[in-house]
C-alpha cells in the first residue's frame, strides 16, 4: 500500500504559519485528493506548467494527506489560505446539495466517446454548475471526469441480493449512501486515508472508485474482487478561491483560464487507455484478483433501483435539483444522438 501520514490540524497551522495568504500573491497554492502521478495530480501538474510557463507566477501542489483530507483543504480554500482546490462532488455535496447528482447510478453513460462529449458541451456543466459553487465563494474552472467507477468486494458479485449484509465504504455523501443502499448494500462512510485499512480488517467488505485509484491505493491488496457495474464515471472539480479570482487583473484571470482549459486537454488525453493499463498491472501485482464484468440482463438489475436514488436527490434538492436533473438528461440526449 501507498502510505500517506495525514497532518493534524495543528500541524498544518504550523506549517501554514508565516506564509502569505494575500490574495495578490505571485505565489499560489493548489490543493488536490490525490496521489502523486493520479490524474488530479496529472491536471494541478499541468496547470501549475502552464502558469509557470506563462507568467512570473508560482503554483506550489499539494497532494493527498499534505494538507489533511478533502473537506480541509476545501476549508481551507474558502478561508483564502489556499488559491485552487480539486475536490471531487462526493465531498463537494456537503456544500452544493445539486453536486449530488454525479452519483445517481446510470445517468451518465459508461462510454469513454459519449462521457467526453458531454463534459464538453453540457449546459448544466458549464453554465448551471458554475452558477453554484459561486454561491459557496468558488469559482469553478473545470470539471472533468476521471474514469469509470469499479466496485472491489471481498468476493465476486452479480445481483443486488450478493452485496446484502456487506457493508460498502461510501464518501462522506448522503446521496452515494442511498446509491448502495438501493443496491442492496450498507453504506459505510469513511474517509478516504481509512480506507484500505478497513478492508484490510474487514470493517469494510468493498468500495469504489476508478480502476487507476485501485492500483495506485493498493486497494486490491485487501479487496481483489473487481466488479465492473457500468453505474458511473467519477467526476470532479477544479475551481478556486472567488475572492482571489475576482481580484486577479483581466489578463491573470484569462491566464487562469487558459491554464485550465489546457490542463483540460492534456488530462483527457491521459486518461485515454489509463483504465486498461491499470488493470493490466493490478493482475501482474496478483493471481488473486478476478474481474467480473455484468452483462445487460445483471446490469438491469442494478439499474431498475435507480429511479429511487433520483428521487431521493430531489427530495433533497428541491426545484432547483429537479431543475438540473431534467438538464442533464437533455444534455445526455443531445450527445448521445437519441
Amino acid at each position: 500500500m501507498k502510505a500517506t501520514k495525514l497532518l493534524t490540524t495543528a500541524s498544518i497551522g504550523a506549517m501554514l504559519f508565516g506564509m502569505s495568504a494575500a490574495a495578490h500573491s505571485a505565489d499560489w497554492r493548489y490543493a488536490h485528493e490525490e496521489f502523486e502521478g493520479d490524474v488530479q495530480d496529472v491536471f494541478a501538474v499541468a496547470f501549475k506548467e502552464y502558469i509557470e510557463e506563462n507568467s512570473d507566477h508560482t503554483v506550489q501542489v499539494y497532494r493527498f494527506g499534505e494538507l489533511g483530507e478533502s473537506d480541509d483543504i476545501m476549508e481551507q480554500t474558502q478561508a483564502g489560505i489556499l488559491q485552487f482546490v480539486n475536490q471531487s462532488p462526493g465531498f463537494t455535496g456537503a456544500l452544493i446539495p445539486e453536486a449530488q447528482i454525479f452519483f445517481i447510478p446510470y445517468l451518465l453513460p459508461t462510454d469513454e466517446e459519449t462521457v467526453l462529449k458531454f463534459f464538453d458541451e453540457s449546459t448544466a456543466i458549464n453554465e448551471t454548475f458554475p452558477e453554484l459553487y459561486a454561491e459557496q465563494g468558488l469559482e469553478l474552472l473545470k470539471m472533468y471526469p476521471e474514469g469509470e467507477m469499479v466496485v472491489t468486494v471481498d468476493e465476486p458479485i452479480r445481483t443486488p441480493d450478493d452485496l446484502r449484509g456487506k457493508n460498502i465504504r461510501t464518501m462522506t455523501n448522503p446521496l452515494l449512501s442511498e446509491t448502495y443502499r438501493a443496491f442492496g448494500a450498507t453504506p459505510t462512510p469513511l474517509p478516504w486515508g481509512e480506507v484500505y485499512g478497513g478492508l484490510q480488517t474487514g470493517i469494510i467488505q468493498g468500495q469504489e472508485n476508478p480502476i487507476f485509484w485501485i492500483e495506485s491505493g493498493g486497494l486490491y491488496e485487501v479487496s481483489p474482487h473487481l466488479v465492473f457495474t457500468g453505474h458511473g464515471w467519477f467526476t470532479t472539480a477544479m475551481m478556486a478561491n472567488q475572492d482571489f479570482f475576482d481580484g486577479l487583473s483581466e489578463e491573470e484571470q484569462q491566464l487562469v483560464r487558459d491554464a485550465a482549459d489546457a490542463a483540460y486537454d492534456h488530462t483527457i488525453e491521459h486518461i485515454s487507455g489509463l483504465a486498461e493499463e491499470s488493470l493490466e498491472k493490478i493482475q501482474e501485482a496478483s493471481d488473486e484478483v478476478t474481474v467480473t464484468r455484468l452483462d445487460e440482463d445483471e446490469i438491469e438489475a442494478f439499474r431498475e433501483r435507480a429511479p429511487q436514488v433520483e428521487e431521493r436527490f430531489i427530495e433533497m434538492t428541491g426545484e432547483r435539483g429537479r431543475e438540473l436533473l431534467e438538464q442533464f438528461k437533455a444534455d445526455l440526449e443531445a450527445v448521445s444522438g437519441e
